[in-house]
């Protein structure tokens, strides 16, 4: 991973919050992503990193703190998962093709980048859960984004089906020397390759890079022995908790 340098930053959120209706959804996240970094939100349903990415994208504006983002950047988005119509006849090169500018043979290298080239004429109703990752994967990697921003990539792919995913995604990384801005949903495992994990939980909790692989049975009785070197345990080390309103509660025998 290169260094970080004003120069290789792609986007920066500056202590930005965000309230809905009254109800505070994130307060004073502070973090950036450079180019050739993988950036993971972690967190439980609810914790803000849905409105945290929409921040970072400058789809939402922040009610407090600022965002900044790298002038001219390109960025590539990959949504959790999309909702086609089953009586409309429309195979995946099309599909692509639905993005303005793109021609099929664009269509076609991405298709092959992320080992969907297999798909490029099947009708998009057809493919398989993790055939359908890799093509919205591949959608978003057509502009050969600065940045590519992923929302819970691996969602409905089985577990081997995840592991080929972050692989190509670390791939991905390196050939389009792009930045990475991830969300998942897991707090406990996130792929060894993430460079930069942070624990959201409407505020940062912790964050820091992933530890190296446990060989704990459990763990690896939980993941599949097929998969285990791939993911790592992310040991977190906070000083509060939240009660079940969300509120912060300091932990009085933490030792600092």
């Amino acid at each position: 991973m290169p260094p970080k340098s004003p120069e290789t930053c792609l986007v920066e959120l500056c202590g930005i919050s965000k309230s809905f209706a009254s109800k505070n959804i994130v307060s004073n996240v502070s973090f950036s992503v450079h180019r050739g970094q993988i950036v993971t939100l972690i967190g439980p349903n609810g914790a803000g990193k849905s409105t945290v990415m929409r921040l970072a994208l400058s789809l939402l504006k922040p009610d407090e703190g600022k965002v900044i983002r790298a002038k001219d950047i390109v960025i590539g988005y990959m949504p959790q998962n999309i909702n086609i119509d089953a009586s409309l006849p429309l195979s995946v090169l099309e599909f692509l093709n639905l993005r303005p500018k793109t021609t099929r043979e664009e269509c076609k290298k991405a298709l092959d980048a992320v080992g969907a080239i297999h798909c490029l004429l099947s009708p998009i109703q057809a493919v398989s859960g993790g055939e359908m990752q890799r093509i919205l994967l591949a959608r978003a990697i057509i502009g050969k984004p600065d940045l590519l921003v992923l929302d819970e990539p691996v969602q409905g792919v089985d577990i081997n089906g995840q592991e080929s995913i972050y692989r190509i995604i670390s791939d991905l990384k390196d050939n389009l020397n792009c930045g990475v801005l991830m969300i998942s949903h897991d707090l406990h495992l996130v792929m060894s390759g993430t460079d930069h994990v942070i624990c959201l939980n409407k505020h940062i909790c912790c964050s820091g890079m992933p530890s190296q692989i446990q060989d704990a049975p459990e763990y690896r009785a939980l993941l599949g022995s097929a998969v285990g070197k791939s993911f790592s345990l992310y040991k977190h080390d906070h000083d509060h908790h939240h009660d079940t309103g969300g509120n912060i509660v300091k932990d009085d025998h933490h030792d600092g």
